[in-house]
């Protein structure tokens, strides 16, 4: 039985890239640190090479796998290692609410196609609510963009979006060399942890994103430009901001009293 999963070639148009490199798989395993009673869902198990060390960690785990060839060799591999499910499926058509069911919150882990990370986030993020945490391996550009603060180049709308409803802790970075094929840029490790409904504070999500999406729309604008047709000045010098300040100016908390202004 492979410590490490099965070899199978990458698929280009899936932005399949193989973690292999076992010092960072150990990495993530103790990052997650499953514990009993978890119910652990993997986006996009691949080779294994992750699922493998948690099933023998954990016992039990359920993957979310959309390249059908992969799926019997990793059911394969798995045998005698732990209670293994497989739901064949795109990840974004995955009701995470119906998965959790009454059985408690879930424990997302994978390490995602660099072309879907962010629709993948954005799901995630809708279903918040039966998701206890999330340990994702994205492209480090997209980790720096969740975890910066106002007043970076990188701060925009995945910034405020993910910090509104989750706290965002960037963990270590993955080099190039520990994946088959190595991808053209560093990957990083990074931990979502959903607040509390109380601790949000966004009263209509659907217009907390308009607001957003609007302000970050054309970065260069002030919001008073910016947000026409959204929010007028007289709201958002009500939210305590300037109509003259731009989007990567305001913080998460200027973003939510701006939204829920009546």
């Amino acid at each position: 039985m492979s410590r490490g999963g099965f070899s199978a070639p990458a698929k280009k148009s899936l932005g399949q890239h193989f973690l292999h490199e076992r010092s960072f798989i150990d990495r993530i395993v103790l990052a997650v640190d499953p514990q009993p009673g978890d119910r652990l869902v993997e986006i996009g198990p691949g080779q294994g090479a992750i699922t493998l060390p948690l099933l023998r960690r954990h016992g039990e785990l359920t993957a979310i796998e959309f390249d059908r060839d992969l799926i019997t060799p990793l059911m394969e591999t798995a045998e005698g290692v732990g209670r293994l499910t497989i739901i064949h499926k795109d990840v974004l058509a995955v009701d995470f609410g119906k998965l959790a069911g009454d059985e408690g919150p879930l424990r997302l882990v994978g390490n995602l196609p660099y072309n879907l990370s962010s629709p993948i986030l954005f799901h995630a993020l809708a279903h918040a609510a039966v998701i206890r945490d999330m340990h994702f391996m994205l492209q480090k550009e997209v980790v720096d963009r969740m975890g910066a603060a106002p007043g970076s180049k990188v701060y925009g709308r995945l910034s405020v979006m993910l910090q509104a409803y989750c706290r965002v802790t960037p963990l270590f970075v993955v080099p190039p060399g520990a994946f088959r094929p190595p991808p053209k840029v560093d990957s990083a490790v990074v931990r979502l942890l959903p607040k509390p409904a109380a601790e949000i504070g966004v009263r209509d999500p659907q217009r907390f994103e308009q607001v957003v999406r609007a302000a970050f729309g054309q970065r260069r604008k002030t919001l008073r430009n910016a947000l026409d047709g959204v929010c007028d000045s007289a709201r958002i010098e009500q939210a305590g901001l300037r109509p003259d300040a731009r989007a990567e100016q305001v913080d998460v908390d200027g973003f939510v009293r701006l939204a829920n202004i009546e």
